[in-house]
């Protein structure tokens, strides 16, 4: 009996375009704290197939969370009756305890019931699941990468809830026909030889997943100046976020990008990055308004902000040297003095005179 080859996922740097969403993804993997992503779109634009092909480049499982779940399949639960005979409460992980160190996938999470919308997302935020039953409590890892999707024609999310997640992603399909052509070309050569697509592909995974973990390595050391905390808060003042959880989504997404590019320290580059992906779903408009932020408009607010909070370290020109000071000369004795080089008295010219002119450089004759 013949054993069968697991068939390879779709890999992840092959899909064409969709590129927010793939920084989405990798910003989340480089630090999990930002909270997740909510990638909003109609069917059909590769969002279960970017995040099938994501997840083994964080060497970690891909749990889907069903729309049926229970809480206690969710969470998790607590056994107290073991609690007379072993002295503690048995726990039986939920799908966030297995999504540890993963991705953790809700597809329509706009359907899913608020209760557990709100557990999923505080384990997002804290990297932890925590479940308390009959007076007993029970913490555990929960780190993963919260990706849920939804179609906003089978409706919205709360905006409660939809502020919760750190980034949100509009992911559209492509009107160009041919970036419409070569999707074609990569799925019928990945359909008629996985294997072998998959090792076409192989060398640009390999080297995405290692700039993936320098950079999970290096985010700690990142350094965040003043000068870009102040520029944050101003951004989110002007597009009159609620709360302050934009700001600090925005400051952990744009370490995290300065982490992924490997720099030591944010830039307004990480910023405006960071308040592309944060800001959208988070703006105030009125309900008829489209989703979405206008670029113009973020680099407009996004420059008043560098200009009211200059940086210091640019504005201090290097100190240049001086060149030393003339040393006014002291008036001479009249001993010291030199004798002035009298200048020789030309002779008259003989004829009419015409020679004492000024304008020729003769001397004036007293």
């Amino acid at each position: 009996m013949t054993e069968h080859t697991p068939v390879p996922g779709f890999p992840f740097t092959a899909i064409v375009g969709q590129e927010q969403l793939r920084l989405a993804l990798l910003l989340n993997a480089i630090s999990p704290g930002i909270g997740g992503v909510c990638v909003r779109g109609e069917k059909g634009t590769a969002k279960t197939t970017m995040v099938r092909g994501f997840a083994p480049l964080l060497d970690g499982s891909l749990v889907n969370l069903p729309l049926g779940a229970t809480e206690d399949r969710v969470v998790g639960s607590l056994n107290v009756e073991t609690i007379l005979s072993t002295g503690k409460a048995e726990y039986k992980p939920g799908l966030l305890a297995e999504a540890d160190g993963g991705i953790l996938y809700v597809d329509e999470v706009n359907l899913l019931a608020d209760h557990l919308v709100d557990a999923l997302l505080d384990a997002a935020a804290t990297g932890r699941v925590s479940i308390e039953r009959d007076g007993v409590s029970y913490s555990a890892p929960a780190k993963f990468v919260l990706v849920g999707t939804m179609n906003p024609e089978e409706g919205e999310l709360r905006p409660q809830l939809l502020d919760r997640f750190g980034l949100a992603v509009e992911v559209t399909g492509s009107k160009d026909p041919a970036v419409r052509g070569e999707i074609i070309t990569r799925r019928l050569a990945y359909e008629n030889d996985p294997h072998g697509f998959a090792a076409q592909w192989q060398e640009q995974e390999t080297a995405l997943k290692e700039q993936l973990d320098q950079a999970r390595a290096a985010v700690a050391t990142v350094e965040l100046p003043t000068v870009q905390v102040a520029r944050i808060a101003q951004l989110c003042a002007a597009f009159d976020v609620d709360g302050m959880r934009a700001d600090i989504v925005i400051a952990r997404t744009a370490i995290a990008h300065a982490a992924l590019r490997g720099s030591e320290i944010v830039e307004d580059e990480d910023v405006r990055v960071a308040a592309q992906l944060a800001l959208p779903h988070r703006k105030r408009r009125n309900p008829f308004d489209e989703p979405g932020i206008d670029d113009s408009e973020l680099d407009e607010k996004l420059d008043e902000a560098i200009n009211d909070n200059p940086d210091p370290e640019q504005n201090t020109e290097p100190p240049q040297e001086e060149e030393p000071a003339e040393t006014p000369e002291e008036p001479s004795s009249p001993e010291q003095e030199e004798p002035e080089e009298t200048p020789q008295e030309e002779q008259p010219q003989r004829g009419d005179g015409k020679g004492d002119s000024a304008s020729m450089g003769a001397p004036f004759l007293r």
